[in-house]
């Protein structure tokens, strides 16, 4: 895994081993920033479940003016702290060692975020929960875009009763990106 583009393009980042993270692959990468490339200059940008940290390294990279990375395995977040490091970006970035609805609840009322982007463990729901937190949030404004990576077959049906609008869906062959924004 690396970073594709941007001040620190072609920086390898370490990934922890084994099935605990799945990070998003380089094609799927360069294809969500490919959608998002126009607007990431001077934002701010949330990384929930991130992982070894590739998706908001990346936004870094290519412009966005700070990244908050959630993750609560420790040893992932160890991970995200060494990334930034090496990609010389940790001065725009604050890494969380906590389950994400915590951090949320901890964020709330710092910080206003232009996109969150979040990469749950598919099949509990949490993306759900974390929409919920958000619906009422002032992490978000209707400005704000949320992209959730779920599997698939994931029901997002709910979103319309929850006040959020789909705008854009793009699928791959093992998972998707929606695009959702508040009513």
């Amino acid at each position: 895994m690396r970073v594709i583009a941007g001040s620190a393009r072609r920086i390898s980042l370490k990934t922890l081993e084994g099935l605990e993270t799945r990070p998003t692959t380089d094609r799927i990468k360069e294809t969500l920033f490919n959608i998002l490339q126009y607007n990431l200059a001077d934002c701010w940008f949330l990384d929930l479940f991130a992982g070894s940290g590739g998706i908001g390294i990346e936004a870094l990279s290519r412009g966005a003016a700070g990244c908050v990375f959630v993750e609560q395995n420790r040893a992932a977040a160890e991970c995200v702290r060494q990334n930034l490091e090496s990609t010389r970006l940790k001065d725009q970035a604050v890494v969380m060692n906590c389950d994400a609805l915590t951090a949320l609840h901890r964020l709330e009322g710092k910080y206003r975020f232009d996109y969150i982007f979040m990469d749950p463990p598919y099949g509990q729901q949490l993306e759900r929960e974390m929409l919920s937190c958000l619906r009422d949030s002032k992490l978000i404004d209707r400005e704000s875009q949320v992209i959730v990576e779920a599997r698939l077959d994931e029901d997002f049906s709910y979103l319309e009763t929850m006040g959020y609008i789909l705008t854009k869906e793009k699928r791959y062959k093992t998972n998707k990106h929606i695009f959702l924004q508040r009513e």
